[in-house]
């Protein structure tokens, strides 16, 4: 039996940097855009190629942490599939899972990178697209955790599978995608009873409980009441904020030393964080402690997994032993 089966979504991330110039651009969220020259070929500065998707992702971080770990995901049977099956495998990833279509590719990202390593992606989801209910062997995805963060219409399993881990003693921990919350938001409210560890950032929790996030207080008392699992909700540099019901945790993040790629930070903390409540037997600090510090490497790092620590790499440098953390009693 698996430690920790992670279930969503797999991709081919190509990862490009070059002289993007930004316009303003009142149709974006950001009021910004980039200009491309129409028509013409344009050189970049740097290339990298990975694997991406937030169950790869995700998966890498418990074999690093030493878990026996599988990746549940729907791949093409094309060359990237081969290269994201090797990748999973070079980390110890159990791929025997990884479901395999001829019907669409791989899904494929491009991700144009700033100098201060925000990003733009360009999305294909291929195969992911086709990810559903009746492609799955139940009784193979026994484990004691596992990790979901289903994109696009593989939302649609999410109640079913919740139904299966309540049946056969399997933790959760949920990581929903803004999709999710945006489509099914009841449908993610009555479920989180059934939840060991809910992970958002603010804007989901926002959407979610229907309060803003400035109203710190209120959002948490709203997602204590519907979950006796622990929540964690992270707001980029700002760090993140964790209530096991009774208590705050509150923490800021490490000190970057660079920031190459922010792809993948979410999952890096969200999955790390999973991992330091098993490590840790349920030691909200630890936990706290290992994600802010895998996402923060992971930042580090162009590609999502490329930053990844390893459990020997977390308890034996120096620079992630000390994290100051507050408690606040509810």
């Amino acid at each position: 039996m698996f430690d920790v089966i992670t279930i969503g979504s797999a991709t081919r991330d190509n990862f490009l940097r070059g002289k993007y110039p930004l316009i303003d651009w009142k149709d974006s969220p950001s009021g910004k855009a980039y200009a491309l020259s129409y028509g013409e070929k344009l050189n970049v500065d740097y290339f990298y190629s990975t694997i991406g998707g937030n169950a790869a992702n995700a998966s890498v971080t418990f074999a690093r942490q030493g878990f026996k770990t599988a990746c549940v995901a729907k791949i093409g049977k094309d060359l990237a599939a081969k290269e994201f099956i090797a990748q999973l495998k070079n980390d110890g990833v159990s791929t025997k899972l990884i479901l395999q279509t001829e019907e669409k590719p791989t899904a494929y990202s491009v991700l144009l990178l700033s100098e201060t390593g925000e990003r733009t992606i360009l999305s294909y989801h291929g195969a992911a697209d086709s990810f559903k209910i009746e492609n799955l062997k139940f009784k193979n995805l026994r484990a004691k955790w596992w990790y979901l963060s289903l994109a696009g219409e593989s939302d649609a399993m999410y109640l079913p599978l919740l139904k299966f881990a309540k049946e056969n003693g399997i933790k959760v921990a949920f990581n929903p995608t803004g999709h999710h919350i945006k489509h099914k938001r009841q449908e993610v409210l009555d479920s989180l009873k059934d939840l060991a560890f809910l992970v958002l950032n603010t804007s989901e929790a926002a959407e979610l409980v229907g309060i803003p996030i400035e109203k710190e207080k209120e959002v948490f008392k709203k997602l204590d009441e519907l979950t006796p699992g622990i929540v964690a909700v992270t707001d980029g540099p700002n760090g993140v904020i964790a209530s096991d019901g009774s208590t705050l945790y509150k923490a800021g993040i490490f000190k970057e030393k660079e920031v190459a790629d922010r792809t993948g930070a979410g999952d890096s903390f969200g999955s790390g964080f999973v991992a330091g409540l098993i490590h840790g037997e349920g030691d909200i600090d630890y936990a706290i402690r290992l994600a802010s510090a895998n996402a923060t490497l992971v930042v580090e790092r162009v590609g999502a997994t490329e930053g990844i620590l390893t459990q020997k790499e977390f308890n034996n440098d120096p620079r992630w032993q000390k994290f100051d953390i507050k408690h606040v009693s509810r």
